[in-house]
Formats: structure tokens, C-alpha cells, sequence
């Protein structure tokens, strides 16, 4: 907990001099004494005296004064309190000084009429200090501080205080001798007061001349003497004279000892005077413009100045009564005004000290001083003279009639003005703050680190104190001008300011601070967040923190997806297609940034298995026989190996292996692909034995398809040449011609010649025929290679293959079938090997 504290001083004033009495914070109680002649005796004991309730302190520098009549005093202490109390944060709102009297409701000094005018408050955030001018006798008194708070209940009085006494020089007769002749006393005195430290300096003055500088004055007094004395450096505060020898002498005892007035105003400086003779001459002179011309003592005389004579007035309205008037004020006037009178047998002297004039600018202010029933107005001035009492009070320029009291005593509405005059000078209104006005700095956009104040300000008399807050009523400054030095978007908010002074408070209009700045973060989030399976409806939102809000791009792996200023990207029903790595990219007028990647593995099902047979060519027994199944599944699948019309399985894993395939391993297999999301079975796959023979006549048979194939060709070929030479010629065939075609052997030379061979065994020869009655079939007899005519047991093992034509042939100009119906018919004969 921290508390603000410092030291307390206690100033006397007297005249332009200062008595500065020490203070020790570790020595608690320190006596400073300082004496002087002159007739001023001041004695201050200081003790500095700390009371706490709790948290509470006040700190008297001194706990008792005593102060000589006519002079300034001045008190100061400091105050500490606890910050906080029931989550409330301590204010002091308001602080006085006042008299203490047991069982009396404090009473703010200010508004006391016996210190109209005398009674002076600085008081700053946790101290205050209390001046009281032209001292009396009655202001002794002990002197309290009390505090007002914002807490339930919170006051606080610093006790025990400042137990002020003001007291006055005065000559006290020790020994007296009367003389041997008449009109005479030897005098033994001293210089006495209840305030005077011991080794103090005197000065004596006798018949207004200064006669002694001892601490005792001893001497012959005769009738008509008077003397006096004062404490050295304050020789304006000397006592009254006394009379030496009988009660009646010649004295001058003035009026004010201290005058201030206003520049332009008008001033009394009065005195009354004794004489034992009649007067011969009177008058009033300036000491600080007389001089010596030889032997003579030229004292000024302002009235019979003539530059001067007709501002200066002798007045004299009642007997040993004088009053010098001064009018038009300057600030030249200032000085000490002594007066002087002679009689036929005496002189008063020229030393005494007389009555100091202050001119001054006129100050007048309106004070407003806080009280139980309210804020309440004093017409206050630095200057005023004593016993003033022609006040005229204004209220929103309208003259208050009745009201000539220094006090208003009537109550202050805060939306009013008022104020006050004094003699013609005028002061400034007092009224509560209007509403006040923001201002920005850096008009534009707020940029993210750039200094931002906000300035708040109101007219008010007095001057207001200023307050920021945020719109959820959170305190953040109590001074006029709010800084940023580097904002950050956790200032943006609405912000408004508060100006208050004791007739009232006021509240601004809301500002918006918006910062702007770039992405500096940019994450994707995915949702759902925990498995993705294939069908799911996903989210991928692009998080990013922006200002103005970022547009977002998205990618998968290195291909751009989307743009757009939405910040999801949807899928309806996420695939395994969609699986890979996602980011995304946030940009606007102040930066961009680029997030880090996110992966989507999409989990699905097994898909449709494929099988795949280790072999290119046919199966053949005692071969090795591999089956592979694969499907695309997420998480990857598990492989299990069926025969069909088995119940159990034949193997598990991707790969199913016969090593020696047999008749009976044929048949159909399958596979079954599964996995935690599902599973699917392959089509079934047909596995047979191919014996040598079944490989050579099927290879035959695709020989001769070929040469079927061929043959038909050149038909076509040959059959469009002909058509094309007779539609040359102009003969075209007849419908009912039959075309009849040599035999085609597969080897020619060998039939055309007759002859027949050994070899001929190996022959695969072919017979084409067209007939016009048959329907257009190709026929394939496959056989042993003989020659015609001859006989093979095994030639009902002949095959036949019927061929249609197509009507690519009719295009060609070939005649597969004519209008009578031609066909033609084709056979093939190949010889098992």
C-alpha cells in the first residue's frame, strides 16, 4: 500500500519577513526558538503528530503556535487514506479547516465572518495549508482538518491539531524611583510577551525615538514622556506606548499597522494622538522619501506636494484624531506613512514605526467553499481592508438585492451564475462546467501503434477537474488529456470524459476509438473438430484478427480454391477427393498474413475391390497362381479370401497365392475389402485349367479368323474393280448370274498342279462359296488337312463359324446377297495339329 506524504512547515509572517521553525520526521517533537527585539516575542513548539484510524493519517507539523497580534500565520499538513475500501475507490471530494469546540458541527473558516476576508486555503491532492492574516486575539483557538470522501460515512478529522495563541508585546515597569524633583520616575522595564523566545533582540523607542537596544531599558521618564518597544526584525508590531510618569503624555497609537488596497481605490490611514501642550504643527510624511539637507531632517509631506496635493487629504474630524486620505491609488504609493506633530515645548519622532500601505491589482474572486447544506459563495480578495462591508452580489448579471455580506447566504444553484463586487471592481462569475468537448489528435484512421490523445475540455469557474472513462464506467485517467502512446485494438472502445467543480459536473458525448490494423494471426479451425468421415458436412473457418475484417483466400496444397471475404469454406458432403492440406490467406489495406496448413483425412469405407491374376496367359496345371485385391479405403482396408459356394475363408491379406494350381483349386474367387468405416465385396473371378490340346485349337481358331478376314477383303476388293470396269463398259451384270469362284488355297501351287504330297497334312485350306438361294453365312469347318475326297473319322469334329455381312461390304459394291438372294457361303479347314 503506498502513501503520499510529506513533510509539514509552519511560516510566521510578520511584515516581508519569515520565521521558519525546523522539523525532524524521525525526532518527533524539536523545539526551534528564535527571539529578536522590537517588541515581538514568539515561542513555537513543533511537533509533528500522526492519528490513524485504520488507513487514515493527518500530520500536523506542530500541534501548538503562538503568534504575536497583527501578524500571519500559516499551518500545513499532509493526509493519507486508504485507496480502496469495499471495492470502492477512495476520493477525497473536499477538505476544510475549522474551529474545534466540543459538540459543535464544524464550520468551514471560510465562512466565518470574524476571518472574512483573512482566511487564506491551499490545498493540494494530499495536503493543505491554512493562512491567517492581520492575527487577533480572539483567533486563538485550536485549528482541525477535516476531510470529505466519496465512502459511505467518509469523513475524517485529523485530530488533535493546532492549538493556536496570539498574543501582544506589551512594557512591564520592574522597579520604579520617583526623582527628587517633581515630574520625574526612574524607570526599570523590560519587554514582555507570552510568545517571546529568551535571547530575543529589543529595540526601545521613547517619544517616537529610538533610545535603547538592551533587553532591559533603565532611565529617567518626566511628565509628557511615553515609550515603548519592539522585537528586532519586526519592528512594524511594537507595543503601545506607555507613560513614564503620570497617565497622561504625549503617544501616537495607530489605527492599522497593515493596509491593502486596490490600485485606483481609495485608502484611510488613521491614528490617534496624545499632547500635554497644544498643537503647533501635524502632518504625515513618507520616511523613504525625506533626507537630510545639512543639519536638518527634511521630512516629505504629500499634502503639500504639489503633484501629489490633490490626492492627498489631511482629515481631522475629531480632536487628536488624524486621518490621511489617499484617493486614486497607484502602486507607487506603497510605503510606510508615518505621522508627526509639535508643540511649543515638544517634538514626536520621526523613528517610530507607522502604517504600511500595500497597492495592489484588484483580485477579487469568487471562492466556493463546500458545506453541509450546500456550495457556498465568498467574495474573497487578497486585499481587502479590514472592516469592509459594501459587497453587491450578481446573479447571471442581475444585481442580488440585500446581499452586502462578503458571504452569500442564500443557496447556489449550480446552472447559475454569480459574482461579486467590491468597491466598483468586479469579479469573474463562478458557475458549474458546460458540456464539454473531445478532440482528437491525428485526424483519419487510428493506426495500430500510433499516438492517439484525446483532449477534454469545459468552461467553468472554477476551474474542473477532468476524468476519462470507458463506456462500462471504468476509470482510466484523471487528468485533461487522455494518451495513447502506442495504441492497441484493446483500446478501441467508446471513451467519454467527465468535468467537475463544487456547483457540478457534466458528462461529454462518447468518442469511438476504432484501431486499425493488418492480420496478425490467421488459423484455420475445422468443424467439426474430431473425425472427418466421408458425407460429413465440414466447415473450415479462416480465424483471423483484423481490422477492417480480412478477405480470406483458400488453398489445398498449392492450388487456389477460393476468395472471397467469407471466412468458411463448405463442404455439403466432404469425399475422400477432398482429403490434403488447407490454409488459408488474410489480407487488407494494412497487411496480410498467411495461416498454417490444416489437414483433412477423410475417412471412408472400403471401395468396389478389383482382382488382379499374377499370369498373362492361360492357367495351366502345376503353375503358381497369385491373387490381388485392392480398394481405396480410409483407414486402409484388411483383405479376406472366399471361394464360391465355401463358407469359410480361403486366406487372408491383399495377396492370395495357389502355388501348385490343380484341377479342382478351379472355380470363381472374391475378396472382401473392410475396414472401422465399412466394407465391400469384389465381383467374382473365374479360374480354369487349360489343357495343351484346348491351347492349340484355340489358337487355330484365331489364326483362321484372321484369314477369313483377309479373304473377305480381297473379295471386296476384287467384286468392286469389277463392277467399276463393266460400269465402264455399259454392261451391267444380270441379277440372276451366279458368280463362281475358284477354290482359294492356302497353298495354290501345290492344287493348281494336282499333285499330291506328304506334306499335305500340314494344309489348312479354305472353300468360299456364294450361292444365290442361301442366307449370307460364313461358315468355318476346322478339320485334318486332307485332299478332297478323302475320309477322316475325326471330321465330325469339324467347327463352323457363320459371318454375316455387314452393310460396309454392300457400300464397297460387294454382293453379299443380290436380288435374287446370292449368298455366299465360306469354309475354312485347319488340320489339328
Amino acid at each position: 500500500m503506498s502513501y503520499f506524504r510529506s513533510l509539514c512547515g509552519l511560516y510566521l509572517m510578520c511584515s516581508s519577513d519569515h520565521v521558519t521553525f525546523s522539523n525532524s520526521e524521525t525526532n518527533r517533537m524539536t523545539m526551534s526558538v528564535t527571539t529578536a527585539v522590537s517588541g515581538i516575542v514568539l515561542i513555537v513548539l513543533s511537533i509533528s503528530v500522526a492519528h490513524s484510524w485504520r488507513e487514515w493519517e493527518v500530520t500536523f507539523t506542530t500541534t501548538e503556535i503562538c503568534a504575536i497580534k497583527g501578524s500571519t500565520v500559516v499551518m500545513h499538513c499532509t493526509y493519507t487514506y486508504p485507496p480502496r475500501i469495499n471495492s470502492i475507490n477512495t476520493t477525497v471530494q473536499n477538505s476544510f479547516w475549522f474551529i474545534y469546540v466540543p459538540n459543535v458541527e464544524p464550520v468551514d473558516l471560510r465562512i466565518d465572518s470574524k476571518y472574512a476576508g483573512r482566511v487564506w486555503y491551499h490545498c493540494g491532492t494530499n495536503d493543505c495549508t491554512l493562512r491567517i492574516t492581520d492575527l487577533r486575539e480572539s483567533d486563538s483557538a485550536v485549528y482541525r482538518l477535516k476531510l470529505i470522501t466519496n465512502q459511505p460515512g467518509g469523513t475524517y478529522t485529523g485530530s488533535p491539531g493546532v492549538s493556536l495563541s496570539v498574543t501582544g508585546v506589551k512594557v512591564q515597569t520592574i522597579h520604579t524611583t520617583q526623582c527628587l524633583t517633581y515630574w520625574c520616575n526612574k524607570l526599570e522595564m523590560q519587554c514582555h510577551s507570552s510568545c517571546l523566545p529568551h535571547h530575543s533582540s529589543y529595540i526601545w523607542y521613547k517619544n517616537g525615538h529610538m533610545t535603547s537596544t538592551e533587553s532591559l531599558y533603565s532611565g529617567y521618564l518626566y511628565s509628557g514622556d511615553s515609550i515603548s518597544c519592539a522585537i528586532k526584525p519586526h519592528e512594524t508590531f511594537p507595543s503601545p506606548s506607555v507613560c513614564g510618569y503620570y497617565q497622561y503624555c504625549n503617544r501616537v497609537n495607530y489605527t492599522e499597522r497593515r493596509i491593502c488596497a486596490f490600485k485606483g481605490s481609495s485608502v484611510n490611514i488613521s491614528c490617534t494622538y496624545y499632547h500635554t501642550d497644544p498643537v503647533v504643527s501635524k502632518f504625515w510624511f513618507r520616511p523613504d522619501r525625506s533626507y537630510w539637507l545639512g543639519t536638518h531632517f527634511l521630512l516629505w509631506d504629500p499634502s503639500k506636494d504639489s503633484q501629489h496635493a490633490d490626492r492627498f487629504q489631511l482629515l481631522e474630524r475629531e480632536k487628536g484624531r488624524s486621518t490621511l486620505r489617499i484617493s486614486d491609488l497607484r502602486k507607487t504609493d506603497s510605503a510606510e506613512y508615518r505621522f508627526k506633530f509639535t508643540t511649543q515645548s515638544f517634538q514626536w519622532g520621526n523613528i517610530s514605526p507607522g502604517t504600511t500601505l500595500t497597492v495592489t491589482d484588484p483580485d477579487i474572486q469568487v471562492q466556493v467553499v463546500w458545506s453541509s447544506t450546500g456550495p457556498q459563495l465568498i467574495c474573497q480578495s487578497s486585499c481587502f481592508p479590514s472592516g469592509h462591508s459594501s459587497f453587491v452580489w450578481y446573479k447571471n448579471e442581475e444585481e442580488i438585492l440585500g446581499e452586502s455580506s462578503s458571504l452569500y447566504t442564500k443557496y447556489a444553484d449550480g446552472p447559475d451564475s454569480y459574482s461579486c463586487a467590491y468597491e466598483g471592481h468586479r469579479s469573474n462569475p463562478v458557475y458549474a462546467p458546460k458540456v464539454p468537448s473531445v478532440m482528437r489528435t491525428a485526424p483519419g484512421d487510428i493506426i495500430k501503434g500510433s499516438l492517439v490523445s484525446l483532449t477534454c475540455s469545459s468552461e467553468a469557474n472554477p476551474l474542473p477537474k477532468y476524468s476519462w472513462y470507458r463506456k462500462a464506467q471504468i476509470l482510466v485517467s484523471k487528468e485533461k488529456q487522455l494518451f495513447f502512446q502506442s495504441i492497441q485494438p484493446s483500446d478501441s472502445g467508446e471513451y467519454y470524459c467527465t468535468a467537475e467543480n463544487v456547483l457540478g459536473r457534466r458528462i461529454s458525448e462518447f468518442i469511438f476509438i476504432n484501431v486499425k490494423y493488418g492480420p496478425n494471426t490467421s488459423v484455420v479451425l475445422m468443424t467439426p473438430s474430431g473425425m472427418i468421415v466421408e458425407g460429413d458436412s465440414v466447415n473450415l473457418t479462416c480465424s483471423s484478427d483484423a481490422n477492417p475484417a480480412a478477405k480470406h483466400t483458400w488453398y489445398k496444397g498449392n492450388q487456389t480454391l477460393l476468395a472471397s471475404p467469407v471466412s468458411i469454406y463448405h463442404f455439403t458432403a466432404i469425399s475422400s477427393e477432398d482429403s490434403g492440406n488447407y490454409s488459408c490467406k488474410s489480407e487488407n489495406q494494412y497487411g496480410q498474413i498467411t495461416s498454417n496448413s490444416r489437414f483433412i483425412d477423410v475417412k471412408y469405407a472400403p471401395k468396389l475391390p478389383s482382382v488382379s491374376v499374377s499370369l498373362s496367359a492361360e492357367i495351366v496345371e502345376g503353375s503358381s497362381v497369385t491373387l490381388t485385391c485392392s480398394s481405396d479405403a480410409n483407414p486402409a482396408a484388411n483383405y479376406t479370401w472366399y471361394k464360391e459356394g465355401e463358407d469359410s475363408s480361403k486366406a487372408l491379406g491383399q495377396n492370395f497365392t495357389i502355388t501348385e494350381f490343380r484341377t479342382e483349386h478351379s472355380g470363381s474367387y472374391y475378396c472382401n475389402a473392410q475396414n472401422s468405416r465399412g466394407q465391400h465385396r469384389s465381383t467374382l473371378h473365374l479360374i480354369t485349367v487349360a489343357s495343351t490340346r484346348k491351347a492349340a485349337v484355340t489358337g487355330t481358331i484365331t489364326a483362321v479368323f484372321l484369314a477369313i478376314t483377309l479373304v473377305m477383303v480381297f473379295l471386296c476388293i476384287r467384286k468392286y474393280k469389277w463392277f467399276t470396269q463393266q460400269s465402264k463398259d455399259g454392261e451391267k451384270p444380270s441379277s440372276e448370274e451366279q458368280v463362281n469362284m475358284d477354290p482359294v488355297y492356302d497353298t495354290p501351287s501345290a492344287v493348281a498342279e494336282g499333285e499330291p504330297s506328304g506334306h499335305q497334312d500340314d494344309l489348312h485350306y479354305s472353300t468360299i462359296h456364294f450361292s444365290q438361294n442361301q442366307a449370307d453365312a460364313l461358315y468355318s469347318n476346322i478339320g485334318p488337312g486332307q485332299l478332297y475326297g478323302h475320309k477322316d473319322e475325326e471330321a465330325s469334329e469339324a467347327e463352323y463359324t457363320a459371318v454375316k455381312c455387314d452393310n460396309s461390304s454392300r457400300a464397297q459394291g460387294t454382293r453379299c446377297q443380290g436380288n435374287g438372294g446370292d449368298t455366299f457361303t465360306l469354309y475354312s479347314t485347319v488340320k489339328r495339329s
